[in-house]
């Protein structure tokens, strides 16, 4: 990278380890926001579980009432200095943060087989006890509806694409890289 960057964004698929280059980071100094926290926050307000079915549907919700770029606009209020910002799912949310001073968007991905082992060993309520379910869960995630995810739009948008098909230390190594 060779402007300073105060705002990191990520974005990518389930289970390819954003959380891990999240954690990378706050290790760096960086805060971190989740914008499916806001999302589970929201959940929980209303006494539902936070299930991947119901994130979807809540964040769905959300765009369709406030607009696509809602979660981008709320996290902003909450940030002061340099902030990692993981769970971007919408091109409008990416627009929003680029508005703002020394922005970058990274995306993570890696191979399906390897994202459905990382996230059947997490313990989350993911909707998908199969690989195809897996798959079948991470389309809905695809669309091109504006006030819906589109995971596919946003990992296109990425200043920097990163595979994480190999270790966690490797992962840590083209971050390295990468600052």
């Amino acid at each position: 990278m060779k402007k300073k960057v105060s705002l990191i964004g990520l974005t990518g698929t389930n289970g390819a380890g954003k959380g891990e280059v999240a954690a990378f980071f706050r290790k760096k100094g960086y805060a971190y926001f989740s914008l499916s926290d806001l999302i589970r926050d929201e959940l929980k307000k209303k006494g539902k579980q936070t299930s991947r079915d119901n994130l979807i549907q809540m964040g769905n919700r959300l765009r369709e009432k406030f607009g696509p770029d809602i979660l981008a606009r709320l996290v902003m209020k909450k940030i002061m200095g340099k902030a990692v910002i993981d769970s971007i799912r919408n091109p409008k949310e990416i627009e929003y943060l680029r508005m703002q001073k020394n922005f970058i968007l990274l995306a993570i991905d890696s191979h399906v087989e390897l994202r459905y082992e990382r996230v059947k060993k997490r313990g989350r309520a993911e909707s998908a006890s199969t690989l195809q379910e897996f798959i079948e869960k991470e389309a809905e995630e695809m669309t091109n509806r504006k006030k819906a995810q589109q995971l596919r739009n946003c990992m296109r948008l990425a200043d920097f694409k990163i595979d994480n098909n190999d270790t966690l230390e490797s992962l840590y190594q083209k971050l390295e890289k990468l600052l």
